[in-house]
């Protein structure tokens, strides 16, 4: 996409999570995509028209692009074309195709000179693998919280783009409750969550991420990581360091799974 003119646009809805911005289709049509990025779980799309395009898929949203020059995907895609939303047709023919089941994604539009004050990244914390993470903030960051430290990890001001599988699984691997008060944490534990934290999303992304439902990576390929997984999706299992059987409870509304006897 980048490099190429929006052909055209098909907005098939008036809403997903939140409603499009005004005048969407006429915004995109004819403009060039100089740039794509992210900042956490955002996709960015900077614009030859100043504005940045913000997308985020929520929990079921994906893009299927369809170009000859792509070839076959290796698994089939899996979508409903009654739950595709939003069609990019690019200049060389290239369809980007959006689609959510849930429509728990959404599309903004933001002036790219106003970018940093765009509302929604203005409160993020630091991103697991940048510069600016690291047991010193997690100690200075959880201090004063209150809650589960289940629940602080999910918090994106705290930590940006961190997910429920992978809170599970760092937690484990730090020898963490998720019940444990999340300001209790700093010190030894913090110098143990930090590191986990940090190899757990590593081997995600070279196994190519968690196929649980429906993700599949860019080449429709699906994710490995998912054998990896020491206590997430395993209820009733045995822990695979010291046998006690892995639990299950909801935090936040999400579910947890941990060991009661390695997790303190």
């Amino acid at each position: 996409m980048e490099g190429q003119r929006f052909a055209s646009v098909s907005q098939n809805r008036a809403d997903l999570r939140f409603p499009f911005p005004e005048h969407f289709v006429e915004r995109l049509t004819g403009k060039t995509l100089i740039r794509l990025g992210r900042q956490a779980k955002f996709l960015t799309a900077e614009l030859s028209s100043g504005e940045v395009l913000v997308m985020h898929l929520g929990m079921t949203g994906r893009f299927t692009v369809e170009a000859a020059k792509l070839g076959e995907f290796h698994h089939a895609t899996g979508t409903d074309p009654a739950h595709d939303h939003v069609v990019f047709r690019m200049e060389d023919g290239t369809s980007v195709t959006y689609n959510d089941p849930r429509r728990f994604g959404f599309m903004e539009l933001w002036p790219a000179e106003q970018f940093e004050a765009y509302p929604r990244l203005m409160a993020m914390g630091p991103e697991p693998l940048s510069n600016h993470f690291s047991a010193a903030y997690l100690d200075t960051a959880l201090k004063d919280k209150k809650t589960p430290i289940k629940s602080a990890l999910l918090d994106q001001s705290v930590i940006a783009g961190l997910g429920n599988i992978y809170v599970c699984e760092a937690l484990w691997r730090a020898k963490v409750s998720p019940k444990r008060l999340a300001r209790s944490v700093p010190g030894q534990r913090a110098a143990r969550l930090a590191p986990a934290i940090n190899e757990v999303i590593a081997e995600a992304i070279e196994a190519g991420g968690s196929s649980i439902s429906d993700f599949a990576n860019a080449s429709g390929e699906l994710g490995y990581f998912q054998h990896r997984f020491a206590v997430y999706d395993r209820e009733g299992e045995a822990c695979r360091t010291c046998g006690d059987t892995i639990r299950r409870l909801v935090q936040s509304g999400r579910s947890t799974f941990y060991c009661p006897s390695c997790q303190r």
